[in-house]
């Protein structure tokens, strides 16, 4: 049976894996998962990928197409989340911040360099003629970290994914000073070269069980109040992120997608102007057996 290390964030974009594991569909197929999660969001999973701690991530789009080009050893192998992130603009309930469009020179609490939390702010100020001083990004690790350090009033801002931080909003502990909706599909599938080199068919195999899954998951009459009880959240908030949110049925990577990743990613100074988009170089296409 072959042994593959998954990793991917705390978030409910990943009910379908666990219940996939949970209902043995992997080891059906002789796969055993072995599931990492990541508090620290894509900066950390990166860089996982980077030192052979995991074989595959479910991991944001623009966070690993950055890394790839930065010499990451992996590839993009499928989509997985079709529709855009929506994140959520956050400060403490403590802090005298009003309004979004004072933000863009405070201090900012990311998880890491790397991470969403990081490079969405960077492009939401490019976007709108702003720009973020590198001296003002401010590593707190994870949620967890944020909470601490926006409370301090160490840092002002912090993005989040909406829904995940909108329990610490309705609590008080965060205030919600708008949304920044991700222009393109916000999650993507990412393997390592190393497992890609020895094991591309299984690997195949695996996207081809996680979209039944997937696909069965959004079927479930029980769907939003499993979603709900499992992460601790507000029924009505998750009716409305799961009509509002598509699991994908392709692997198929759309190239012009890509070129809109890299596009914003140079316009806010996260690669190099001069880089020089080549698809092969970010996408591995893989052979699905199921």
């Amino acid at each position: 049976m072959l042994n593959i290390r998954v990793g991917g964030v705390p978030e409910h974009f990943n009910l379908p894996w666990h219940l996939a594991l949970e209902n043995g569909l992997f080891k059906s197929e002789n796969i055993n998962v072995e599931w990492k999660t990541f508090k620290g969001g894509t900066g950390a999973m990166c860089e996982a990928l980077r030192k052979d701690e995991v074989d595959i991530c479910i991991i944001l789009t623009e966070g690993i197409v950055r890394d790839i080009i930065n010499g990451n050893p992996s590839k993009i192998v499928s989509n997985y989340i079709e529709t855009p992130l929506i994140w959520g603009v956050h400060t403490s309930s403590l802090n005298d911040l009003e309004y979004y469009s004072e933000i863009f020179d405070k201090k900012y609490a990311i998880s890491r360099k790397g991470s969403g939390s990081h490079l969405m702010p960077m492009v939401d100020a490019m976007i709108k003629s702003k720009t973020i001083d590198e001296s003002n990004l401010v590593e707190i690790k994870n949620l967890d970290g944020a909470l601490e350090s926006l409370e301090k009033l160490e840092t002002d801002v912090f993005y989040w994914e909406k829904y995940t931080a909108k329990p610490y909003v309705d609590s008080g502990a965060l205030k919600s000073l708008g949304e920044f909706i991700t222009p393109w599909p916000c999650f993507v599938i990412a393997a390592s070269d190393n497992v890609l080199g020895k094991a591309s068919s299984e690997i195949g195999d695996l996207v081809s069980i996680i979209q039944f899954a997937a696909a069965q998951f959004v079927k479930l009459p029980n769907a939003i109040q499993l979603l709900s009880k499992r992460y601790e959240q507000k029924e009505e908030d998750i009716e409305n992120w799961f009509h509002s949110t598509e699991w994908s049925s392709s692997s198929t990577v759309s190239e012009k997608m890509l070129e809109n990743v890299i596009h914003f990613l140079k316009k806010a100074s996260l690669i190099e102007e001069s880089h020089t988009f080549e698809y092969k170089n970010i996408v591995k296409e893989i052979k699905k057996d199921k």
